[in-house]
């Protein structure tokens, strides 16, 4: 049986009616670039996030690029965040004229070490970026708690974390502000690139909706210089036909992620995903824990199972940050997990018989 990693189309199949309407209407209104469409999202977002504010922009990576300049980061300034996520993250730290200041990640969730951030602080140190990563909360009362001691903002990167939960409270929520990628792959996708930034502080919504678009918030006005980071309309339509269905689909990818802690938790050398106490996962990402990972995948896939690996290559480790000569053991979690971490098929539509094709195999491949 061939098990797809994502299967956005069945997703599109399901509510076509409803994306199909909404990118009708776009074209019948000539709303291609901001307009209507994208002042509704806005309003539905926040009010999904649980936020006063949301400022739409054109991908995840400007969010966070947004969120840095509207806090007035400086070069010199360093901005601390993980050493395990997608180079987004640490890549805009440095666009934005900081100095990136990686940590090491907590061995049984894969997100920050919060002990980490507190001996990385300097007194140069301005934020910290902690990362909701594969669907799970981060640690938010210990890093918030390191926040307020020292004086330092917080953004979260909840762009794979849509609707999860620390304690009962929407990620997003805990720190100045909070970045969202709807990537097509995400809980909540677009049909093309899309982001957003969230925050209850209106004047600092004011300055990243100034910021994303030229500087100014009516055409001609350039209050300051900004970038062209604008969600067009039929994006913006697509996410709001989606948005209804998102609470539903997570609880779909929560109960796809119980039959394969079931199915795989008492397989030999085997790690399924840990959720910490009073942490909602939403499982963006489906990952388990394996020594002999490559050839766990190879199988996989050579017998119709999709797999991924998020991330090969720990942060500190890749190329672009070469200058900072970093070392193993300066982040033994996150370079230990590059060669064990691998991520199944994971969607809202999976089903059961699916779920249990990937365990036989993965039983399978054990038992061989």
């Amino acid at each position: 049986m061939a098990v797809p990693y994502a299967d956005l189309q069945l997703q599109y199949q399901s509510i076509k009616d409803e994306i199909d309407a909404a990118i009708a209407g776009v074209i019948r209104n000539n709303a291609f670039i901001r307009g209507s469409y994208v002042d509704v999202f806005e309003r539905e977002f926040a009010a999904a996030a649980e936020v006063a504010h949301c400022v739409s922009c054109a991908n995840g990576t400007d969010a966070l690029y947004l969120a840095m300049r509207a806090l007035k980061v400086q070069p010199g300034d360093e901005v601390i965040t993980t050493a395990h996520s997608w180079i987004s993250t640490a890549a805009m730290i440095t666009h934005a004229g900081a100095t990136v200041v990686f940590c090491d990640t907590d061995d049984a969730t894969f997100t920050i070490d919060p002990a980490a951030i507190e001996a990385a602080i300097t007194p140069r140190t301005v934020g910290i970026i902690p990362v909701h990563l594969y669907g799970q909360p981060a640690d938010m009362d210990a890093i918030m708690a390191t926040a307020q001691k020292h004086k330092l903002w917080v953004i979260e990167d909840c762009a794979q974390a849509h609707l999860a939960r620390y304690k009962g409270r929407m990620v997003g929520t805990f720190g100045k502000v909070a970045t969202y990628s709807f990537y097509p792959g995400k809980n909540l996708g677009a049909m093309g690139d899309a982001g957003a930034v969230v925050t209850d502080d209106a004047a600092l919504a004011e300055r990243m909706a100034m910021l994303a678009r030229h500087g100014g918030l009516v055409k001609h006005q350039h209050h300051i210089e900004g970038i062209n980071s604008r969600l067009d309309g039929m994006q913006a339509a697509i996410l709001s036909a989606k948005l209804p269905h998102l609470a539903v689909w997570t609880e779909a990818r929560q109960a796809a992620a119980e039959v394969y802690d079931a199915g795989l938790n008492q397989i030999e050398d085997v790690v399924v995903p840990e959720v910490a106490p009073a942490r909602s996962h939403v499982y963006h990402l489906y990952t388990i824990r394996h020594p002999r990972r490559d050839a766990l995948a190879a199988y996989l896939n050579a017998n119709g199972v999709r797999t991924a690996i998020n991330y090969p290559t720990a942060l500190p480790f890749l190329p672009a940050y070469a200058r900072f000569n970093h070392r193993p053991e300066q982040f033994p979690n996150a370079h230990r997990d590059q060669s064990r971490i691998l991520s199944l098929p994971m969607f809202a539509e999976i089903t059961r018989q699916q779920q249990e094709e990937v365990i036989n195999l993965v039983l399978a491949f054990l038992t061989a």
